[in-house]
């Protein structure tokens, strides 16, 4: 005990280290040394103990061969070796007259590597992240490879704000030497943001750097969004935001410390301080081009947007060194490299941006090659592709193609890389990598509309049968009111001009007041034909042909006089051939959540045979971007009907207005002239409708962009133009009947306001509104709360 007790105070750790270190090499080699022998040449070697190393890898480990004279130095290197190979767990070198016999114990190869209780993470993206740290199937197990993946699997919890992560590895021994491991993981609790601190910050206030970061501390719907809980890759994104927050407002100089992220003593709370240097803003002093402008000095200067005397923008810079590497790209030059260098006046606090081009060599494009595509066709990939093959690169070409081919909605991702092709500088290949998606769905759904009450849903669809890119879907949907069944089918290049086909047949019923009395019910089957014609990636006409069928029933005796008039004019059956066209033009940056851009369409149907009537129709959807998160829309409808031939126009094609997608607070389809007999609203020819929306994020979701409220202020008009028998057309008046009821003023115009929430959730679209309809009249039907969701299962 005493010895042990000065050998501890009086060597120096590291002393004691060594010592260890040696007195356990001695040990390892012990086995060597006791068979100590005189050299001889070896007539044979011979290998003991393997069951899956082959004897080959032995041989090559040793220092000697047969025919080699043997020595105890031979032997002490041969254990050396094979132990440095981390294959074996014991090693042993002993002799037989002029034989070498190597024995060995084979360390355990990892069979299998299991996960439980893992939430956070998909087992296959943990086993890559273990493989790198040589920790994988197949691999000879070592407890060293173990602890460190028990180390690197709690820092990929570690980045993700799990700090009271526990984890526990099990080896258990399998036959033919192999051990199973297992990770048994207790997750915990994900540590939330409690605080995000700035320090050094003069120019700007905390709250504004705050909305330029997506984390924040909890709040109402940060059960929604997650912008609560740490992550690693998060906050230095965040770090970057801040970072180009202040080179976009002339702050040259900014820089920052590393963060500091403490956690607290339960590991449930994080606090993170930013410490920044902002440095003195910057303003541009003078704007050159250098380098290589190959003759075009005119053409580039007038892609610099960054004027003299302004405060320097780095997002302004970036987008002109942008524009002009478009632009060479779009004239072969696929390796241009603009690089903007700010040259510091300090004493000033000035800049003069200069901006050095090299647009390296012209090329052409040599191949376009597919990859990724097991089940749609090449050809389905390759005529989406505005750049040719044997034609100068075009860089402008080639990033449209990729949209177009992302556009198809046949990938979950489209990647388009160029490569040079060896041994030829002025030649590259465009290599288009896609990662298929099911296009197939089969779904089920349910809804509840507060204008159509309970609605089902069904349907099946293939967007790209047998890879050749066609879409073929049928869906029915039953409502309260109305029921119907669409069958259609649509080839989008039945021409190589990329013009489509669709062919659709349909079938409706609609039954407004069937519930209730059995009054009336329209039935309507057809068939159309339709082809769209690409004017730009944006732009498209469309024309096509309807063949529809409508039945007409009247029940009882208080059917709606209108319709009983319209039977007495057209009968109960009606055959029609519909003409339609028509120009859409569409530059929004999303269908679902537009934050910029605009959308138009204007069409005409023009009905022909029994109904002689036509329709025309105008859209018109801006949206404004006012800052990251705030984005300000309009909306403007506008239909037209009128009939010729001597026949009034028919009722069953009258359009409606009120309610979601017209004038909120009103009911749907409430707007316009009822029937003098039933109250029935019978909508008219003629509807104007125009609404601005303020979306604006909700509080605690940072940018989230799929949940967004709004405000609205809503304006529409519904009127006839001509008259429709049996309604009451635009009179005020009281109407006594079986039904009984007072409307003033219907064709008027009627305006609302109030807020709503828009949601793409898990389960369907979600729209929500709380209107007040601002001047009602006596007999309107308002409806201040308004919602539509839709769920599939």
């Amino acid at each position: 005990m005493f010895c042990r007790r000065l050998f501890q105070r009086v060597l120096h750790p590291s002393l004691r280290y060594l010592l260890r270190y040696l007195l356990v090499g001695a040990v390892l080699l012990m086995p060597a040394w006791a068979q100590a022998f005189e050299p001889f040449v070896v007539k044979d070697v011979r290998v003991q103990g393997l069951q899956r190393v082959d004897a080959g890898t032995v041989f090559g480990y040793l220092p000697f061969k047969v025919g080699q004279k043997f020595t105890q130095r031979d032997a002490d290197e041969s254990v050396r070796r094979l132990y440095a190979s981390n294959l074996f767990n014991d090693v042993n070198v002993g002799t037989e007259g002029n034989v070498v016999i190597v024995t060995v114990a084979e360390r355990p190869t990892v069979a299998s590597i299991t996960f439980s209780g893992m939430h956070e993470f998909e087992s296959k993206t943990i086993v890559a992240e273990l493989a790198k740290v040589g920790f994988a199937e197949g691999r000879i197990f070592d407890q060293s490879a173990l602890d460190q993946a028990e180390t690197e699997l709690k820092q990929q919890y570690l980045g993700k704000g799990l700090y009271s992560t526990e984890v526990n590895a099990t080896v258990t021994p399998l036959p033919r030497n192999r051990v199973g491991i297992a990770f048994d993981i207790f997750e915990g609790a994900r540590a939330k943001i409690r605080g995000i601190h700035f320090v050094g910050n003069k120019a700007f206030s905390t709250s504004t750097l705050m909305d330029q970061v997506d984390m924040s501390t909890p709040g109402w719907f940060t059960w929604y969004t997650d912008t609560d809980k740490y992550s690693r890759e998060r906050l230095e994104a965040d770090v970057d935001r801040v970072r180009s927050f202040y080179l976009n407002h002339g702050y040259l100089e900014y820089s920052n410390e590393p963060p500091q992220v403490t956690i607290s003593p339960d590991r449930t709370s994080i606090y993170i301080t930013i410490s920044i240097h902002e440095g003195k803003p910057y303003k541009v002093r003078s704007v050159k081009l250098a380098g290589n402008m190959l003759g075009l000095d005119a053409e580039l200067k007038k892609l610099v947007t960054v004027k003299p005397g302004t405060v320097f923008d780095a997002s302004q810079t970036n987008k002109t060194a942008k524009a002009i590497t478009d632009y060479l790209g779009e004239l072969g030059y696929a390796f241009a490299n603009v690089n903007p260098s700010p040259q510091l006046d300090r004493a000033k606090h000035e800049a003069d941006l200069t901006f050095y081009i090299d647009p390296s060599r012209r090329v052409y494009v040599r191949r376009i090659q597919m990859a990724g595509n097991t089940r749609t066709r090449d050809t389905v990939i390759r005529r989406e592709m505005l750049q040719q093959e044997a034609a100068w690169y075009d860089s402008n070409q080639i990033r449209q193609s990729r949209d177009r081919i992302d556009r198809l909605g046949y990938f979950t991702s489209v990647g388009v890389k160029t490569e040079p092709v060896p041994g030829s500088p002025d030649q590259v290949d465009v290599n288009v990598n896609v990662k298929e998606k099911p296009t197939g769905m089969v779904n089920l759904g349910v809804g509840y509309g507060s204008a159509d009450r309970a609605i089902f849903q069904a349907g099946i669809s293939q967007d790209n049968l047998f890879g050749s890119g066609h879409n073929v879907s049928f869906n029915v949907g039953t409502s309260s009111v109305q029921s119907s069944a669409v069958l259609s089918e649509t080839d989008p290049y039945f021409t190589k001009d990329g013009i489509s086909r669709t062919v659709s047949v349909y079938y409706r019923l609609t039954r407004p007041w069937l519930a209730d009395s059995g009054q009336y019910m329209v039935r309507t089957l057809g068939a159309g034909l339709n082809f769209g014609v690409p004017i730009t990636d944006t732009d498209r006409i469309f024309m096509g042909a309807t063949v529809e069928r409508n039945t007409i029933g009247l029940y009882g005796n208080n059917s709606p006089l209108s319709y009983t008039n319209y039977v007495n004019t057209y009968g109960t059956t009606t055959n029609a051939l519909i003409l339609n066209t028509g120009w859409s033009k569409d530059t929004r940056d999303s269908a679902l959540s537009p934050t910029r851009g605009a959308y138009t369409k204007l069409s005409a149907d023009v009905g022909t045979v029994g109904l002689k009537y036509g329709m025309l129709s105008a859209q018109q959807q801006y949206y404004i971007p006012l800052s990251r998160s705030y984005t300000l829309a309009f909306n403007g409808l506008a239909n037209y009907g009128f009939a010729y031939g001597g026949k009034p126009f028919p009722v069953i094609k009258d359009i409606y207005g009120g309610g979601l997608g017209s004038v909120r607070g009103y009911s749907s389809s409430s707007l316009g002239p009822r029937d003098q007999n039933t109250g029935d609203y019978l909508g008219g020819q003629r509807m104007l409708a125009a609404s601005v929306q303020l979306y604006l994020p909700v509080p605690g979701t940072g940018h989230e962009g799929t949940l967004r409220w709004f405000l609205f202020a809503d304006a529409g008009q519904v009127a006839p133009t001509s008259s429709i028998p049996g309604s009451t057309g635009c009179s005020s008046g009281t109407y006594s009947n079986s039904y009984g009821f007072t409307i003033s003023d219907p064709c008027a115009w009627r305006f609302s306001a109030g807020v709503g929430l828009s949601w793409q959730s898990p389960i369907g679209p979600l729209q929500i509104s709380m209107g007040k309809a601002l001047n009602s009249k006596p007999g309107d039907n308002k409806e201040a709360f308004q919602f539509q969701i839709g769920t599939a299962f």
